[in-house]
């Protein structure tokens, strides 16, 4: 599996020469938009920064709210929370999904917007990659994000949707959470089998620009 890193809460997951993007956003967000076809597409929410299915290249198969999903070798499975900490009062419904491929359990967590019950933590079950929001502002900030990563205990956290300096708008920066840590690793994108876990826990920062000087 490698995992790339698009900007705000979008990833390209490649596993078996078949090609996963989440959360797809268009060139109005201020980051590069990506190029080649895609298979799958995942939207957690239907907010514009996060659902610009339309842009993608190819068929792509678009996922959207929950339930359980199998396509291309990937299983994924949605849960229900919300945007907010109001029961989606302000910002209405998120979708967290499980994506699971490569016997790797990831977690893309979209919008979350508030914390999670142990009852909803259990129905999640393991997760080895968690994608995780730590911007604050639209979503969790990076105290509760750091709540999340202590209640899931995932092998590899991946922060997302921060600031940027190419971001249109203004989220606070991933140091918030990060320098929760005592050790974060930056590189420009996560190759990972389920034999070459790490050994301990770490957090991935990784970098989108790497793929503007290819």
């Amino acid at each position: 599996m490698r995992i790339s890193w698009l900007g705000h809460a979008s990833f390209l997951i490649e596993s078996g020469g078949k090609k996963l993007i989440s959360d797809p956003f268009d060139e109005k967000l201020g980051y590069p938009v990506y190029e080649e076809e895609v298979d799958i597409s995942t939207v957690s929410h239907e907010h514009w920064d996060h659902s610009a299915v339309s842009i993608l290249k190819g068929q792509p198969v678009v996922v959207k709210g929950t339930g359980d999903f199998e396509i291309n070798g990937f299983k994924i499975t949605g849960f229900p929370t919300y945007h907010d900490n109001k029961k989606g009062k302000k910002r209405g419904p998120n979708t967290v999904y499980k994506i699971c491929t490569e016997g790797i359990d990831l977690l893309h967590m979209g919008d979350l917007g508030h914390l999670l019950s142990a009852e909803e933590y259990k129905m999640i079950g393991k997760v080895d990659i968690l994608l995780l929001p730590v911007g604050g502002v639209y979503t969790v900030n990076a105290d509760e994000a750091y709540q999340i990563v202590q209640a899931i205990h995932p092998t590899v956290v991946i922060p997302m949707h921060f600031n940027t300096p190419h971001l249109c708008f203004e989220l606070d920066p991933v140091e918030k959470f990060t320098c929760k840590f005592d050790q974060v690793i930056k590189q420009p994108f996560l190759e990972i089998t389920a034999d070459n876990f790490p050994e301990q826990d770490e957090i991935i920062v990784l970098d989108y620009t790497s793929r503007l000087t290819r």
